[in-house]
C-alpha cells in the first residue's frame, strides 16, 4: 500500500487524473471501475481528463467503464442515480462508446439476477484493471456496509441509516434516498489489478486512521484493501491528520 499526501481536495483530484489518463494512454484495451459520489467528481472533471480530452483529443474508445454501484429503485433517467450522474459529469463529455459503460439496472424485475448478470459482465471483460475507490466515514467501499463479508459479490445491499444521511444532500430529504442499492461486492474489489482510494477533508480522518492503523475486519470493510497487492491511497492534509505511519509518501 502507498499514501500520495497532497495539500487540498484538488491535488487529490489531479492525481488521480493523472493516474487514470497515463492507463488510458498506455493501454490499448481497458477496463476501468469508476466510483460516484462527492469525491470523484473533481476527478472526472479536472484537466486530466474532461478538460484533456477537449485540449487533446485523448480517445476512450478502447475503454470499458465498470461502476461501482447503483441505487436501487431509480432508472437510468432520475437525476439522483449513479447512471445520470455519470452521463452528465463524464461520459457524454468523452468518446466512449455508451455500449462500453456498464452500471447495475436498479430498476431490473430480477434483482438478484441482475447481480448475477453484472459480476457476468465484469469477468467477460476480464476483470478490471484499475478501481477507483472513495470510502465512506462508516468505511464502506462502494456501499458495502460495515459487516459486510470480505468474500462477498454484486449484491443487493441495505445502506445504513450513516450513508443514508451522508447521501441526503444529494436529495430533497433524507426520505427521498433510497434503503437499498446493488453494490459491486468486497471479493469482486479485490480481484481489481490495481486500486486508487481517494479520501478528502476533515470528516474522512477517523475512518483513514482506522484503515491505515487498526486491523483488517469486517467491521471496517475498507481494511480489506491492506492485503491487496497494489493499492494507491490520494488524500490531503485534512483526511491524514491523524496519520503519521510508514506508507507515507509526497511532501
Amino acid at each position: 500500500m502507498k499514501i500520495i499526501k497532497v495539500h487540498d481536495y484538488a491535488e487529490v483530484s489531479l492525481n488521480a487524473g493523472e493516474m487514470i489518463l497515463e492507463k488510458v494512454k498506455q493501454q490499448s484495451k481497458l477496463v476501468i471501475g469508476l466510483a460516484t459520489g462527492g469525491t470523484p467528481i473533481g476527478t472526472y472533471q479536472c484537466q486530466c481528463l474532461i478538460e484533456d480530452f477537449k485540449r487533446n483529443q485523448t480517445s476512450y474508445k478502447h475503454v470499458h467503464t465498470i461502476n461501482l454501484d447503483e441505487y436501487v429503485g431509480l432508472n437510468v433517467e432520475d437525476r439522483h442515480s449513479y447512471a445520470y450522474y455519470m452521463r452528465t459529469r463524464l461520459f457524454n463529455h468523452l468518446d466512449l462508446p455508451h455500449e462500453q459503460t456498464h452500471i447495475p439496472n436498479g430498476v431490473a424485475s430480477d434483482l438478484v439476477k441482475e447481480c448475477h448478470r453484472y459480476e457476468s459482465v465484469i469477468t467477460s471483460l476480464g476483470g478490471v484493471d484499475l478501481q477507483l475507490l472513495g470510502i465512506g466515514e462508516n468505511g464502506h467501499i462502494g456501499f458495502n456496509e460495515p459487516g459486510t463479508s470480505f468474500l462477498s459479490k454484486t449484491s443487493v445491499v441495505e445502506l445504513s441509516p450513516l450513508t443514508r444521511k451522508a447521501n441526503a444532500r444529494y436529495f430533497n430529504s433524507l426520505d427521498e434516498v433510497p434503503s437499498h442499492a446493488i453494490s459491486m461486492g468486497i471479493s469482486t474489489i479485490m480481484q481489481c489489478r490495481q486500486i486508487i482510494l481517494l479520501a478528502s477533508g476533515e470528516k474522512k480522518a477517523k475512518i483513514l486512521q482506522q484503515l491505515l492503523s487498526g486491523q483488517v475486519s469486517e467491521q471496517v470493510p475498507a481494511s480489506i484493501l491492506k492485503k491487496h497487492h497494489d493499492v494507491t491511497i490520494i488524500a490531503d492534509q485534512a483526511a491524514l491528520e491523524n496519520y503519521h505511519g510508514d506508507y507515507l509518501v509526497g511532501f
